[in-house]
Protein backbone atom coordinates (compact mmCIF):
# COMPACT_ATOMS: atom_id res chain seq x y z
CA UNK A 1 0.00 0.00 0.00
CA UNK A 2 1.19 3.37 -0.77
CA UNK A 3 -0.01 6.57 1.11
CA UNK A 4 1.10 9.89 0.70
CA UNK A 5 1.08 12.72 3.33
CA UNK A 6 2.27 15.88 3.71
CA UNK A 7 4.30 15.88 0.79
CA UNK A 8 5.96 12.42 0.97
CA UNK A 9 4.82 8.99 -0.14
CA UNK A 10 5.09 5.89 2.05
CA UNK A 11 5.01 2.38 1.04
CA UNK A 12 4.45 0.08 3.39
CA UNK A 13 2.62 -3.72 3.72
CA UNK A 14 -0.37 -4.33 5.84
CA UNK A 15 -0.39 -7.88 7.72
CA UNK A 16 -3.42 -9.41 9.06
CA UNK A 17 -2.99 -10.76 12.55
CA UNK A 18 -4.93 -12.47 15.37
CA UNK A 19 -4.09 -9.30 17.76
CA UNK A 20 -5.66 -6.71 19.96
CA UNK A 21 -4.18 -3.72 18.26
CA UNK A 22 -2.59 -2.21 15.12
CA UNK A 23 1.56 -2.34 15.12
CA UNK A 24 3.95 -0.20 12.67
CA UNK A 25 7.16 -2.51 12.15
CA UNK A 26 10.17 -1.04 10.24
CA UNK A 27 12.85 -3.76 9.75
CA UNK A 28 17.14 -3.55 9.16
CA UNK A 29 16.09 -2.55 5.28
CA UNK A 30 13.82 0.51 6.19
CA UNK A 31 10.73 -1.51 4.83
CA UNK A 32 7.58 -0.62 6.89
CA UNK A 33 4.59 -3.34 7.76
CA UNK A 34 1.35 -2.52 10.05
CA UNK A 35 0.11 -5.26 11.85
CA UNK A 36 -3.50 -5.14 12.28
CA UNK A 37 -6.48 -7.18 13.88
CA UNK A 38 -8.45 -8.72 10.92
CA UNK A 39 -11.09 -6.84 10.04
CA UNK A 40 -9.38 -3.45 10.48
CA UNK A 41 -10.71 -0.71 8.14
CA UNK A 42 -7.99 1.06 6.15
CA UNK A 43 -9.31 4.61 7.49
CA UNK A 44 -7.73 3.46 11.15
CA UNK A 45 -4.50 2.18 9.73
CA UNK A 46 -4.22 4.85 7.62
CA UNK A 47 -4.81 7.64 10.65
CA UNK A 48 -2.16 6.13 13.02
CA UNK A 49 0.39 5.83 10.21
CA UNK A 50 0.18 9.55 9.81
CA UNK A 51 -0.08 10.13 13.36
CA UNK A 52 3.26 8.38 13.12
CA UNK A 53 4.59 9.67 9.86
CA UNK A 54 7.68 11.67 10.81
CA UNK A 55 8.99 8.94 12.69
CA UNK A 56 8.39 6.24 10.13
CA UNK A 57 10.14 8.48 7.66
CA UNK A 58 12.90 8.97 9.21
CA UNK A 59 13.31 5.75 11.32
CA UNK A 60 13.41 4.14 7.57
CA UNK A 61 15.72 6.44 6.44
CA UNK A 62 17.91 6.11 8.73
CA UNK A 63 18.24 2.39 8.13
CA UNK A 64 18.16 2.31 4.47
CA UNK A 65 21.18 5.05 4.45
CA UNK A 66 23.13 2.68 6.70
CA UNK A 67 23.06 -0.14 4.60
CA UNK A 68 24.76 2.33 2.06
CA UNK A 69 28.23 2.52 4.88
CA UNK A 70 29.27 5.41 6.08
CA UNK A 71 28.19 8.43 4.90
CA UNK A 72 30.10 10.66 2.51
CA UNK A 73 30.41 14.16 3.59
CA UNK A 74 30.20 17.45 0.99
CA UNK A 75 32.43 20.25 2.69
CA UNK A 76 29.83 22.77 1.24
CA UNK A 77 28.09 25.53 3.52
CA UNK A 78 25.21 23.71 5.37
CA UNK A 79 26.54 20.27 5.24
CA UNK A 80 25.48 18.79 8.59
CA UNK A 81 28.13 17.03 11.15
CA UNK A 82 27.40 15.68 14.74
CA UNK A 83 28.85 16.81 17.33
CA UNK A 84 27.57 15.58 21.35
CA UNK A 85 24.55 13.49 19.81
CA UNK A 86 23.20 16.40 17.48
CA UNK A 87 23.96 17.73 14.58
CA UNK A 88 25.08 21.22 13.32
CA UNK A 89 25.63 23.02 9.92
CA UNK A 90 28.83 23.81 9.01
CA UNK A 91 30.10 27.54 8.14
CA UNK A 92 33.28 28.63 6.02
CA UNK A 93 35.29 31.43 6.97
CA UNK A 94 38.71 31.67 4.52
CA UNK A 95 41.20 33.94 6.33
CA UNK A 96 44.86 33.89 5.42
CA UNK A 97 46.31 35.48 8.02
CA UNK A 98 45.08 33.24 10.74
CA UNK A 99 48.21 31.25 12.88
CA UNK A 100 46.17 27.50 12.15
CA UNK A 101 42.80 26.40 10.97
CA UNK A 102 40.39 25.52 13.48
CA UNK A 103 37.08 25.35 14.59
CA UNK A 104 35.07 27.52 16.44
CA UNK A 105 31.42 25.73 18.03
CA UNK A 106 28.32 28.64 19.13
CA UNK A 107 25.43 25.58 20.30
CA UNK A 108 24.49 26.37 16.48
CA UNK A 109 26.87 26.21 13.92
CA UNK A 110 30.79 24.83 13.58
CA UNK A 111 32.43 27.60 12.52
CA UNK A 112 35.33 26.64 10.12
CA UNK A 113 38.10 29.18 9.80
CA UNK A 114 40.73 28.13 6.98
CA UNK A 115 43.58 29.79 5.42
CA UNK A 116 42.14 28.57 1.97
CA UNK A 117 38.77 27.00 1.00
CA UNK A 118 40.29 22.99 0.22
CA UNK A 119 37.99 20.13 0.87
CA UNK A 120 41.41 18.26 2.90
CA UNK A 121 41.90 21.78 4.64
CA UNK A 122 38.71 21.26 5.87
CA UNK A 123 38.28 17.80 6.95
CA UNK A 124 41.56 18.29 8.95
CA UNK A 125 40.66 20.79 10.51
CA UNK A 126 37.09 18.96 11.47
CA UNK A 127 39.16 15.98 12.70
CA UNK A 128 41.70 18.06 15.12
CA UNK A 129 38.47 19.50 16.34
CA UNK A 130 37.36 16.15 17.04
CA UNK A 131 40.37 15.09 18.46
CA UNK A 132 40.36 17.98 20.67
CA UNK A 133 37.33 17.70 21.78
CA UNK A 134 36.78 14.19 22.44
CA UNK A 135 40.43 14.69 24.67
CA UNK A 136 38.46 17.48 27.27
CA UNK A 137 34.94 15.15 27.57
CA UNK A 138 36.84 11.80 27.86
CA UNK A 139 39.11 13.33 30.88
CA UNK A 140 36.20 15.10 32.59
CA UNK A 141 33.84 12.13 32.59
CA UNK A 142 36.86 9.94 34.06
CA UNK A 143 37.23 12.46 36.66
CA UNK A 144 33.69 11.91 37.08
CA UNK A 145 33.35 8.69 37.37
CA UNK A 146 36.44 8.06 39.41
CA UNK A 147 34.84 7.51 42.83
CA UNK A 148 33.25 4.04 41.62
CA UNK A 149 37.06 2.61 41.27
CA UNK A 150 40.01 2.10 43.31
CA UNK A 151 42.59 2.31 40.52
CA UNK A 152 43.25 5.27 38.00
CA UNK A 153 44.25 4.97 34.46
CA UNK A 154 47.64 5.48 34.02
CA UNK A 155 47.34 7.38 30.96
CA UNK A 156 44.33 8.67 28.47
CA UNK A 157 45.08 8.68 24.49
CA UNK A 158 43.01 9.37 21.86
CA UNK A 159 43.10 7.28 18.61
CA UNK A 160 41.66 6.50 15.23
CA UNK A 161 40.32 3.36 15.04
CA UNK A 162 37.92 1.67 12.52
CA UNK A 163 37.56 -1.21 15.13
CA UNK A 164 36.86 -0.15 18.63
CA UNK A 165 35.36 2.98 20.51
CA UNK A 166 37.84 2.11 23.58
CA UNK A 167 40.49 0.25 25.25
CA UNK A 168 42.22 -0.83 28.12
CA UNK A 169 45.77 -2.63 28.62
CA UNK A 170 47.23 -4.14 31.58
CA UNK A 171 48.71 -1.39 32.30
CA UNK A 172 45.48 1.11 33.02
CA UNK A 173 46.48 2.99 29.53
CA UNK A 174 43.14 3.94 28.24
CA UNK A 175 42.45 4.92 24.36
CA UNK A 176 39.40 6.36 23.18
CA UNK A 177 38.12 6.73 19.44
CA UNK A 178 37.87 10.54 18.46
CA UNK A 179 34.60 10.04 16.90
CA UNK A 180 33.07 9.68 20.37
CA UNK A 181 33.05 13.59 20.28
CA UNK A 182 30.06 12.95 17.89
CA UNK A 183 28.00 10.57 19.95
CA UNK A 184 25.58 11.85 23.23
CA UNK A 185 27.58 12.61 26.37
CA UNK A 186 25.85 10.11 28.13
CA UNK A 187 27.21 7.76 25.44
CA UNK A 188 30.67 8.70 26.22
CA UNK A 189 30.01 8.28 29.65
CA UNK A 190 29.20 4.61 28.79
CA UNK A 191 32.70 4.10 27.02
CA UNK A 192 34.47 5.16 29.62
CA UNK A 193 32.82 3.33 31.84
CA UNK A 194 33.46 0.19 30.01
CA UNK A 195 37.00 0.50 29.80
CA UNK A 196 37.36 1.65 33.08
CA UNK A 197 35.84 -1.50 34.38
CA UNK A 198 38.53 -3.20 32.39
CA UNK A 199 40.87 -1.93 34.80
CA UNK A 200 39.31 -4.39 37.16
CA UNK A 201 38.62 -7.03 34.73
CA UNK A 202 40.33 -7.62 31.85
CA UNK A 203 37.88 -9.62 29.69
CA UNK A 204 34.42 -9.56 29.09
CA UNK A 205 33.25 -12.20 31.88
CA UNK A 206 30.07 -11.82 33.86
CA UNK A 207 32.13 -9.84 36.57
CA UNK A 208 33.28 -7.14 34.42
CA UNK A 209 29.04 -6.39 32.99
CA UNK A 210 28.27 -6.75 36.69
CA UNK A 211 30.37 -3.64 37.36
CA UNK A 212 29.21 -1.96 34.13
CA UNK A 213 25.77 -2.40 35.24
CA UNK A 214 26.06 -1.58 38.42
CA UNK A 215 27.89 1.73 37.35
CA UNK A 216 25.15 1.81 34.42
CA UNK A 217 22.00 0.15 34.38
CA UNK A 218 20.84 1.00 30.85
CA UNK A 219 24.67 0.60 28.98
CA UNK A 220 22.59 -1.67 26.62
CA UNK A 221 20.46 1.67 25.26
CA UNK A 222 23.70 3.17 25.04
CA UNK A 223 25.61 0.05 22.82
CA UNK A 224 22.43 0.51 20.99
CA UNK A 225 22.93 3.94 19.71
CA UNK A 226 26.63 3.47 18.91
CA UNK A 227 25.38 0.11 17.21
CA UNK A 228 22.47 2.73 15.07
CA UNK A 229 24.42 5.92 14.87
CA UNK A 230 27.84 4.48 13.84
CA UNK A 231 27.52 5.00 10.15
CA UNK A 232 26.76 8.95 10.65
CA UNK A 233 29.72 9.51 12.55
CA UNK A 234 31.94 10.57 9.62
CA UNK A 235 34.04 13.46 8.63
Amino acid sequence: MNHTFSGDTIHFEVKYKNRQSIGIYIDSYGDVEVHAPRGTADGKILRLVEDHWDAILQNSKERKDRLNGPQEKAYVPGEQFLYLGKVYPIQFHQDSSIPKDNIRFDDKVLHVYVKELEDDRIKQALKRFYYQQCKALVEKRIAVHQHHFKSKPHSIRITDSSTTWGTCDAKRKLTFNWKLAMAPLEVIDYVVIHEMCHMSHLNHDRSFWRLVGKIMPDYKEKENWLAASSWRMTV
